[in-house]
């Protein structure tokens, strides 16, 4: 499923949280407020990784039913122990050829897992499948293009002074197409009606500069599995520049600013 970078790590579900896990939790309630779903529902999620946006889905949702799928068996153990609802299920599988029926659900979501994708129409098409005709489909994204990811733009940037070939391993140059325009223009050109979009954005604040840096460390991630990939005196010299660079405030806490865009359309009536 996952467009793969030679740092790409996606099994360890509790060094994901450590990482990205966290913010995932904090943007996952602002997406569902936007998205509007009625109560009630069948929910399909996509790429649910250590289940930040299921446990939203159940706690502010109020979901009949919820079927998250990934390709991480260690990402679904951490979801299956984060969200225990019986009308929870975790499944194996792939964006490209989801394992569930044909219209079996209202409502599919994909959280900050789509440009992992290597055919997003084709995941945007099996949501389309699996969606019942009138249901929704909504999804989002960092927006790494724009620097809407600061805890990571200031990791690169100085991970890239050190290290030029680090360049081509930054999510901004990886993932382009993370721009709102494009997200939109991908979800119309799949057959989606009524297709809006809106930015989403939180404050990263991190209490300490260890805070900062100890999940970059542990591997799961692009930028981490970069970080635990170098030499200890190379890492080192990475750690000692980030914390002369990064901002600090007054008890010590470090604040940058997270933006993800946020894209949903409607299933046309006469698909299924």
């Amino acid at each position: 499923m996952a467009q793969q970078s030679r740092h790409d790590a996606w099994q360890a579900g509790p060094s994901y949280d450590r990482y990205m896990g966290r913010w995932s939790a904090r943007i996952a309630p602002l997406f569902l407020d936007w998205l509007e779903a009625e109560k009630g529902l069948d929910w399909l999620e996509i790429g649910c990784g250590t289940g930040a946006l299921s446990a939203a889905i159940m706690a502010r949702a109020g979901p009949a039913s919820l079927v998250g799928i990934d390709p991480s068996a260690g990402f679904l153990e951490r979801a299956r122990e984060i969200v225990p609802d019986p009308r929870a299920r975790f499944l194996i599988g792939d964006a490209q050829a989801l394992p569930v029926p044909a219209a079996s659900a209202d409502v599919a979501v994909a959280g900050l897992v789509l440009n992992f994708v290597s055919d997003r129409p084709l995941a945007l098409a099996q949501m389309m499948r699996v969606v019942r005709p009138g249901g929704t489909i909504g999804f989002y994204v960092w927006d790494y293009p724009g620097g809407g990811m600061g805890f990571m733009r200031a990791f690169w940037t100085e991970a890239a002074a050190l290290d030029p070939a680090a360049t081509d391993l930054t999510e901004d140059r990886r993932f382009p197409f993370c721009t709102l325009p494009q997200l939109i223009a991908l979800t119309a050109g799949a057959g989606l009606h009524d297709v809006e979009g809106t930015g989403i954005e939180i404050a990263t604040t991190f209490r300490d500069f260890d805070d900062y840096w100890q999940p970059f460390t542990l591997g799961a991630g692009p930028a981490p599995g970069y970080c635990a990939s170098l030499e200890s005196d190379a890492r080192q010299r990475l750690r000692d520049r980030l914390a002369r660079s990064l901002p600090r405030d007054t008890d010590g806490s470090i604040t940058l600013p997270a933006r993800a865009w946020a894209v949903r359309g409607r299933v046309p009536r006469s698909c299924g």
